[in-house]
Order: structure tokens, then sequence, then C-alpha cells
């Protein structure tokens, strides 16, 4: 799912202490293991956060997109960042130095409010996801994937679809084997089920 946050984006809009960074596809926000040297906030583009694990394997988070705040769990922890943040798409980003983020959550309680219904909403989301994915084959979790990304028009490569899934990319072709040739009953028609699948 792109993550999205209408608020944090309004925010960021209207501020006068931001300024505005630009990343090209490709390039990191943000570095697992590394301190936070600011607080972003995606005005535009998207972007993928995971975690790389030490057998080299990398498991996507989230996918974000607009409003979606960057390095506030990490502030509030004093801690290196749990996750890298990469562009799939170029961005614009909205930065905050980490002291005006601390100034800002200090003096602001609407926007402290929003910022622990974030990291709840957060919570609340992976909690769902694992459930899903612990209880469902891959084949329905994938289906679920691309359903939902193709209410927002979006795509993303088969490394990044086998990253969230949890799943290595071997498997997901095996996945999108099995569905094409109907080996999985799904609740989708099969005309959907093609649509859905082409271009994997």
């Amino acid at each position: 799912m792109l993550r999205t946050n209408t608020y944090f984006l309004s925010f960021a809009e209207s501020s006068p202490e931001q300024h505005i960074k630009c990343f090209n596809a490709g390039e990191r926000l943000m570095v697992q293991d590394k301190n936070a040297r600011e607080i972003l906030i995606l005005k535009s583009g998207v972007t993928k956060c995971y975690r790389s694990e030490e057998n080299g394997k990398e498991l996507i988070f989230e996918f974000l997109g607009k409003g979606e705040i960057l390095g506030d769990l990490e502030t509030i922890l004093h801690s290196v960042c749990l996750c890298s943040v990469e562009a799939i798409t170029p961005v614009e980003a909205y930065s905050f130095s980490l002291e005006q983020f601390d100034a800002i959550i200090d003096n602001d309680k609407t926007f402290h409010r929003k910022l622990l219904e974030e990291l709840a909403l957060r919570i609340y989301q992976t909690a769902t996801r694992a459930s899903y994915q612990q209880n469902y084959p891959v084949e329905y979790s994938l289906v679920r994937f691309l359903l939902i990304h193709k209410e927002q028009n979006l795509s993303f490569s088969k490394q990044d679809i086998a990253d969230y899934l949890a799943i290595t990319v071997r498997s997901l072709n095996r996945t999108v084997k099995q569905l094409r040739e109907g080996a999985v009953n799904t609740d989708i028609s099969d005309v959907e089920l093609r649509q859905l699948l082409i271009g994997l």
C-alpha cells in the first residue's frame, strides 16, 4: 500500500521554516544504521522504506508517498535509522532541522497529536499486514498487493514486490505462474487476474 498523509503535507507547505530538497530515483533519503540529519516530509514522488538484513535480504515495510514523514521515530528515540528510505521515482521533500522538529513537537499540540496518531497507525497496519501474511498463502497476498496498487495507478519491480511480500523473486515467479494457470482459486475473475499479472 502507498502511504500518504494530507495533514503533514499541508503543515509542511504552510511552514515558513522548511526548504525543499530533490532526490533522484535510486537515491537514499535515509540510511539504515546511520543518524538522521533532518526530518523530511515528502512533497511528491514515491519511496520505499526497507530494512537490509545480514543475510543480504531486504524487507520492504511500506511504500511512502506525499505527506509521509521520515526521521521522526529516530529523532524521538535519539537512535540511528531503523530502515533505509529510497526514492523509486524522482522525489521532492520538505526538509526541517532536528532542532526545528523538536520545537514543533514541544509547541504545536495539533502536530504532536497527529504525530502520535501516525505512529499508532504504523503499528496497527504493520500488525495487520503481518497477520494477513501469516494466515493466507502468498498468492492471496500478491493479488491483494496488485489490486491496491492498480487502484493507485502504480507499478513496481519484481524485486520490490518480492521484498514487500518477504519472498524471493523465484518464489514470486512461481506464484505468478500458478495464478496464470488457475492453480489457485482467487476471489476475482480470470480476466481481472490476467490484467493484474500483466508485466510480471
